[in-house]
Protein backbone atom coordinates (compact mmCIF):
# COMPACT_ATOMS: atom_id res chain seq x y z
CA UNK A 1 0.00 0.00 0.00
CA UNK A 2 1.49 3.72 -1.14
CA UNK A 3 1.03 6.53 0.33
CA UNK A 4 1.18 9.84 -1.32
CA UNK A 5 2.72 12.33 0.97
CA UNK A 6 1.70 16.50 0.11
CA UNK A 7 3.85 18.99 1.08
CA UNK A 8 1.85 21.63 3.59
CA UNK A 9 2.18 24.40 1.29
CA UNK A 10 0.27 22.65 -1.72
CA UNK A 11 -2.53 21.55 0.86
CA UNK A 12 -2.93 25.25 2.26
CA UNK A 13 -3.04 26.80 -1.49
CA UNK A 14 -5.64 24.36 -1.99
CA UNK A 15 -7.75 25.44 0.92
CA UNK A 16 -6.88 29.33 0.25
CA UNK A 17 -8.34 29.10 -3.35
CA UNK A 18 -11.44 27.23 -1.84
CA UNK A 19 -12.05 30.26 0.62
CA UNK A 20 -14.45 32.77 -0.31
CA UNK A 21 -12.88 36.18 -0.04
CA UNK A 22 -15.93 38.16 -0.43
CA UNK A 23 -17.94 35.99 1.83
CA UNK A 24 -18.46 38.59 4.93
CA UNK A 25 -19.89 41.10 2.08
CA UNK A 26 -23.77 40.07 1.75
CA UNK A 27 -24.25 38.97 5.62
CA UNK A 28 -22.80 42.57 6.64
CA UNK A 29 -24.93 44.36 3.86
CA UNK A 30 -28.11 42.01 5.53
CA UNK A 31 -27.20 43.50 8.78
CA UNK A 32 -26.88 46.94 8.22
CA UNK A 33 -30.12 46.80 6.29
CA UNK A 34 -31.99 45.15 8.86
CA UNK A 35 -30.63 47.60 11.35
CA UNK A 36 -32.07 50.70 8.67
CA UNK A 37 -34.95 49.35 7.97
CA UNK A 38 -36.57 47.04 11.22
CA UNK A 39 -36.93 50.47 13.14
CA UNK A 40 -38.61 52.17 9.86
CA UNK A 41 -40.94 48.60 9.73
CA UNK A 42 -41.51 49.01 13.66
CA UNK A 43 -42.41 52.60 13.45
CA UNK A 44 -44.04 52.90 10.27
CA UNK A 45 -46.41 49.55 10.80
CA UNK A 46 -47.15 50.52 14.26
CA UNK A 47 -48.71 54.06 13.12
CA UNK A 48 -50.57 51.99 10.23
CA UNK A 49 -53.54 51.91 12.85
CA UNK A 50 -54.18 55.23 12.39
CA UNK A 51 -55.71 54.16 9.10
CA UNK A 52 -58.77 53.77 11.20
CA UNK A 53 -59.22 57.26 12.03
CA UNK A 54 -62.20 58.26 9.92
CA UNK A 55 -63.79 54.68 9.96
CA UNK A 56 -63.27 53.35 13.15
CA UNK A 57 -62.42 49.33 13.86
CA UNK A 58 -66.09 48.62 12.91
CA UNK A 59 -66.74 50.07 9.67
CA UNK A 60 -63.59 50.06 8.00
CA UNK A 61 -63.03 47.84 4.54
CA UNK A 62 -62.10 44.44 5.27
CA UNK A 63 -59.27 44.96 2.77
CA UNK A 64 -57.59 47.42 4.81
CA UNK A 65 -58.36 45.50 8.36
CA UNK A 66 -56.82 42.53 6.30
CA UNK A 67 -54.09 44.43 5.37
CA UNK A 68 -53.78 45.65 9.38
CA UNK A 69 -53.81 42.10 10.73
CA UNK A 70 -50.95 40.84 8.07
CA UNK A 71 -48.75 44.24 9.11
CA UNK A 72 -49.27 43.20 12.58
CA UNK A 73 -48.82 39.78 11.92
CA UNK A 74 -45.08 40.26 10.52
CA UNK A 75 -44.24 42.46 13.09
CA UNK A 76 -45.06 39.97 15.52
CA UNK A 77 -43.59 37.06 14.49
CA UNK A 78 -40.99 38.14 11.80
CA UNK A 79 -38.28 39.38 13.89
CA UNK A 80 -36.71 35.65 14.44
CA UNK A 81 -36.84 35.05 10.83
CA UNK A 82 -34.71 37.95 10.70
CA UNK A 83 -32.61 36.91 13.77
CA UNK A 84 -32.35 33.62 12.32
CA UNK A 85 -31.83 34.27 8.55
CA UNK A 86 -28.45 37.10 9.77
CA UNK A 87 -27.25 34.80 12.01
CA UNK A 88 -27.08 31.72 9.21
CA UNK A 89 -25.61 33.62 6.95
CA UNK A 90 -23.04 34.86 9.26
CA UNK A 91 -22.19 31.33 10.58
CA UNK A 92 -22.18 29.77 7.19
CA UNK A 93 -18.69 28.61 6.23
CA UNK A 94 -16.76 30.96 4.37
CA UNK A 95 -16.05 28.37 1.59
CA UNK A 96 -17.28 29.56 -2.11
CA UNK A 97 -19.78 26.15 -2.28
CA UNK A 98 -22.07 28.05 0.51
CA UNK A 99 -22.23 31.15 -1.23
CA UNK A 100 -25.47 30.89 -2.81
CA UNK A 101 -26.71 30.05 0.88
CA UNK A 102 -25.04 32.43 1.98
CA UNK A 103 -26.87 35.19 -0.21
CA UNK A 104 -30.29 33.77 0.06
CA UNK A 105 -30.37 33.43 4.07
CA UNK A 106 -29.34 37.43 3.42
CA UNK A 107 -31.91 38.32 1.69
CA UNK A 108 -34.40 36.54 3.46
CA UNK A 109 -33.51 38.38 6.37
CA UNK A 110 -34.61 40.95 5.03
CA UNK A 111 -37.94 39.93 3.75
CA UNK A 112 -40.31 40.31 6.59
CA UNK A 113 -39.35 44.89 7.39
CA UNK A 114 -39.78 45.43 3.61
CA UNK A 115 -43.09 43.47 3.88
CA UNK A 116 -44.23 45.61 6.46
CA UNK A 117 -42.82 48.48 4.53
CA UNK A 118 -44.64 47.37 0.97
CA UNK A 119 -47.94 46.83 3.02
CA UNK A 120 -47.80 49.99 4.78
CA UNK A 121 -47.34 51.82 1.77
CA UNK A 122 -49.98 49.92 -0.01
CA UNK A 123 -53.01 50.62 2.55
CA UNK A 124 -55.90 49.80 0.49
CA UNK A 125 -58.96 53.27 1.17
Amino acid sequence: MTTQHFPAALNSAAAGRDRDPHAWVAPLLATVLALLLGPAALILGGLSAMATDNCGPDDCSPALMRHLDLIYSILKFGWPVVLAAIATAWLLPWRRRWSAARVCSALASLMPPLLVLALVFTLPA
